[in-house]
């Protein structure tokens, strides 16, 4: 049986599978913390005219991005699991993984800056759409779509747990990059050792009635010069 790398098929099988599955789950929960953060602060946040507001918007928008990416790379995966043979599959595969992981690393660092940006104006972008401009105010004004209190913390509190899920799909995505890539390399090396056996294993053609004749010729002059 050929073997990839250090797995051969049946534990390529179990790898896959359990890495497919993993992505699938990773990618609704990051598709779940986009919509949260969008459908709690960022809708109205965006109709703010400012870079910081469209930053947050863009980068929402890149985590929606990941997690439809992170999804097809797990559905992906839990396919080529169960039917290794066909190439589509695998470089289908290949292709998913590497934008999803790109995808991702992007809506991380992202992530990143608009926490920074967030920590360093106190979450004044966050309340532009109020009246206010305090997030230690108690009471909730009339006049803002959402509750001023509670806005800037929880926000934080899913871009943290979005960043680390993104760090997950990331390590899991190239993950199961390096697995399509020692899928792809050793059928070529196996279309070669079995060429190899073929080779070795064609039967060696028996000599024709003409160069028996011409050996029995020559056997015969050198007994006679003896």
């Amino acid at each position: 049986m050929c073997q990839v790398g250090h797995l051969n098929a049946g534990s390529h099988r179990k790898v896959l599978m359990k890495t497919g599955l993993i992505l699938l789950i990773l990618g609704h929960l990051i598709f779940i913390t986009g919509a949260l953060v969008h459908g709690s602060v960022l809708r109205f946040v965006v109709t703010a005219r400012d870079a910081t507001a469209l930053h947050y918007g863009i980068t929402n928008s890149a985590s929606v991005l990941a997690a439809l990416l992170t999804i097809s790379c797990g559905v992906s995966a839990l396919l080529l699991s169960r039917y290794l043979g066909p190439a589509a599959f695998k470089w289908a595969l290949l292709a998913l993984s590497a934008c999803s992981s790109l995808c991702c690393l992007c809506c991380l660092l992202g992530l990143l800056v608009a926490i920074g940006l967030t920590l360093g104006n106190q979450g004044r972008a966050l309340l532009a759409p109020c009246s206010m401009t305090s997030v230690e105010l108690t009471p909730v004004s009339r006049e803002c779509p959402f509750d001023p209190t509670r806005v800037y913390s929880s926000t934080l509190s899913l871009w943290a747990i979005s960043l680390l899920l993104e760090a997950v799909a990331i390590f899991f995505s190239i993950r199961c990059l390096l697995l399509t890539l020692e899928l792809l390399r050793p059928g070529r090396c196996c279309r070669g050792v079995l060429r190899m056996k073929v080779s070795l294993q064609a039967p060696v053609e028996s000599p024709g009635p003409g160069q028996c004749l011409a050996l029995l010729r020559l056997g015969s002059v050198e007994i006679a010069r003896l």
